[in-house]
């Protein structure tokens, strides 16, 4: 009889177990032969769109690419925002998103992949404030205006790094840079990696030469915060192409270590 027990709670975790493997974002993927990803298409050199074709170019767009290319399905980017790039691997509406800052606020609802590249914060201006700025300092004041875009971790760091400066948050599309360069706000802060397209683009805004940068951060991917099967297959992934130099020759391609 105790054995006839064991076998019937054996047989009764195996079913349990079934529909659990089966609900993981990995089956899904390989099933309907599609990963769906989310990305802003507005983040410079990780992810951009281009409007005219409605496509999408970047680092970012680069590493899902290889990774679709390797579990072999097709790839399908989700358009999102930063105010909803968490929600949506919530509710379902992709498998992942590219890359993301790590941040615990996000990590109360998202699981994360391990990182794979680290960023700092820096703020710009424009060059023609170059004596009026110089380090962090100069920019915490009243009357200055700092910008940042909704629902980045910028978002919360112009309040802490800044807490006597008054604060110009915006909703995507519109973007933090674009405030500087109207004159509506005197300086934004952003990742050092942004930060140098930014200035590439646009010759009249300049880094200003803090000291050091702030808020040293690693980056990774959002997933489902339950779906351990589907962050194990990820991390197994990242880990393989960082030791095979995949990250490292995209690095170099998207000149993120300038």
């Amino acid at each position: 009889m105790k054995l006839l027990k064991h076998l019937v709670a054996a047989a009764s975790l195996s079913l349990v177990a079934v529909p659990a493997m089966a609900a993981s974002a990995l089956n899904d993927i390989l099933e309907g032969g599609v990963l769906k990803v989310g990305t802003t298409g507005d983040w410079n050199p990780m992810s951009m769109k281009d409007p005219a074709t409605n496509s999408y170019t970047g680092y970012d767009i680069d590493v899902m690419t290889e990774l679709a290319k390797d579990l072999g399905v097709e790839l399908e980017f989700v358009p999102t925002d930063w105010k909803t790039l968490v929600s949506g691997v919530t509710a379902g509406q992709y498998h992942m998103t590219g890359s993301a800052s790590v941040s615990p606020a996000r990590a109360k609802a998202a699981g994360y992949s391990i990182s794979y590249f680290s960023l700092a914060t820096v703020p710009l201006t424009l060059a023609k404030n170059a004596d009026r700025f110089s380090d962090w300092a100069d920019l915490d004041k009243p009357d200055v205006k700092v910008a940042a875009t909704l629902g980045t971790t910028q978002e919360q760091q112009v309040k802490d790094f800044f807490p006597n400066a008054e604060h110009t948050i915006v909703e995507a599309p519109a973007r933090d840079f674009q405030e500087v360069l109207s004159g509506r706000a005197d300086a934004h802060i952003t990742s050092n990696v942004e930060a140098y397209k930014l200035v590439e683009k646009y010759p009249q805004m300049m880094i200003v030469p803090v000291s050091a940068p702030k808020a040293p951060t690693p980056i990774a991917m959002l997933l489902p915060q339950a779906d351990q099967v589907w962050i194990n297959y990820v991390n197994t992934w990242i880990q393989l192409k960082e030791e095979r130099g995949f990250f490292t020759d995209l690095g170099r391609k998207w000149k993120l270590n300038n």
